[in-house]
């Protein structure tokens, strides 16, 4: 049987240009991105880590807040979503790529973690995202960024093409799986933003996209 993070990793390295397109031109997603940068409130010279960093949409936002004396950090299992990133993150020589896991970062010290669209891949997102508050530290700050069924009355007729997105753009594995992936995502965002509130001190909590996008961020107490 074959490994599940190789799958995962094999998944995503074949459709990385697929996720980049969509992460570039959905038309709300420059919005959420720059709400979610700004919500670590970085200051210049300060260290972020963006957790599944992707093909690095969120990278350049995050370097242009810490300025050219701060570090920022991509971290991400799959090389082929860090080949996109690196060509796209070539002009920031403050961006550093680390091909790793996220649950497991090489990584002793940060001022903030953002962590987009990936608290639904993780089979423990509380353990993860306390992890993350470890790292940073008192004062610290973390945000998770992430897609869900939308609450909002005017839009929930959509919820059914949200399911069905998921279902499609899911790893090997988990469309087979028992259940629904849909209700496993639900569960697993609802973990790690619970922990982000135990471990923090909410200062920003907001909705995009009609509803489906939610952006969450603490200063870790």
């Amino acid at each position: 049987m074959a490994d599940p993070a190789s799958v995962a990793q094999s998944f995503y390295t074949r459709w990385a240009r697929v996720y980049d397109t969509l992460a570039r031109r959905a038309p709300w997603i420059h919005t959420v991105r720059s709400d979610a940068a700004d919500a670590l409130s970085l200051h210049p010279g300060e260290t972020v880590v963006e957790m599944g960093c992707g093909t690095g949409a969120n990278l350049p936002y995050l370097a242009e807040r810490v300025g050219p004396t701060g570090i920022v950090i991509g971290v991400d299992f799959s090389p082929g979503v860090l080949d996109v990133a690196r060509r796209r993150c070539s002009e920031y020589p403050n961006i550093h790529l680390v091909r790793a896991d996220a649950t497991t970062p090489p990584i002793a010290d940060a001022d903030a973690v953002l962590a987009t669209f990936v608290s639904g891949m993780f089979g423990d997102p509380a353990a993860v995202v306390s992890s993350w508050a470890s790292l940073v530290g008192p004062g610290g700050r973390l945000c998770l960024v992430d897609l869900a069924r939308t609450t909002h009355p005017a839009w929930r007729t959509l919820n059914p093409l949200f399911r069905a997105v998921v279902r499609a753009s899911a790893p090997p594995g988990t469309r087979t799986m028992r259940g629904s992936p849909t209700a496993m995502l639900d569960s697993r965002l609802v973990s790690a933003h619970r922990a982000l509130e135990s471990a923090c001190r909410v200062t920003h909590s907001e909705t995009h996209a009609l509803g489906f996008a939610r952006i969450r961020s603490g200063v870790v107490l």
